[in-house]
């Protein structure tokens, strides 16, 4: 049976591709898992491409095969604009579709310490996927759900926030006296 696009999917093709490729970062729900991660990504070849695992970023849930939930934020005003169903696949290291992949990626990468040798630490260490778009979007401007959508912050021993050093307000605070 053939089947035939119509103008409502080309710009909802158009919609998650702007969006996807203009917003550096995502949020990406996997089947089975109550909470979503974000994820910093490209978007290559007709879907959004993330690399993961060993020192870059986790992808826990994420398995080749499985579909997960892609939301991509408003570069502008960072809310949700637009989410959709995706079929998550794995990019075999060397491979036509990674080399590409791996290409579009590195230049995302903000502060690799190996920016030279990237490519190679990822073909050992990491995962490569490749989230395609599986279905029509879920949520768009004017079909949007209500709620909050807030979570709590996913655990981790990571911190930025340490006690201020006593005599930190008397600095800020002091009158000049003249």
């Amino acid at each position: 049976m053939e089947t035939t696009s119509t103008a409502a999917d080309f710009q909802e093709r158009a919609l998650l591709e702007e969006a996807a490729k203009k917003s550096g970062l995502l949020w990406v729900l996997p089947a089975g898992q109550a909470q979503a991660r974000a994820l910093w990504h490209a978007w290559y070849d007709g879907a959004v491409v993330v690399v993961g695992d060993g020192a870059e970023q986790p992808l826990h849930g994420l398995v080749a095969g499985q579909p997960a939930t892609v939301t991509v934020r408003s570069k502008d005003k960072w809310g949700r604009l637009t989410s959709w169903p995706a079929t998550v696949s794995e990019l075999e290291p060397g491979s036509e579709g990674w080399l590409g992949a791996v290409e579009e990626l590195k230049g995302k990468r903000l502060n690799a310490p190996d920016t030279d040798t990237i490519g190679d630490r990822w073909a050992r260490e990491c995962r490569v996927l490749r989230l395609a778009p599986s279905g029509p979007l879920t949520e768009q401007p004017g079909a949007m759900p209500h709620g909050s959508h807030t979570a709590r912050p996913m655990e981790t021993p990571a911190t930025t926030r340490e006690p201020i050093p006593a005599g930190l307000p008397k600095l800020l605070f002091r009158r000049r006296g003249r």
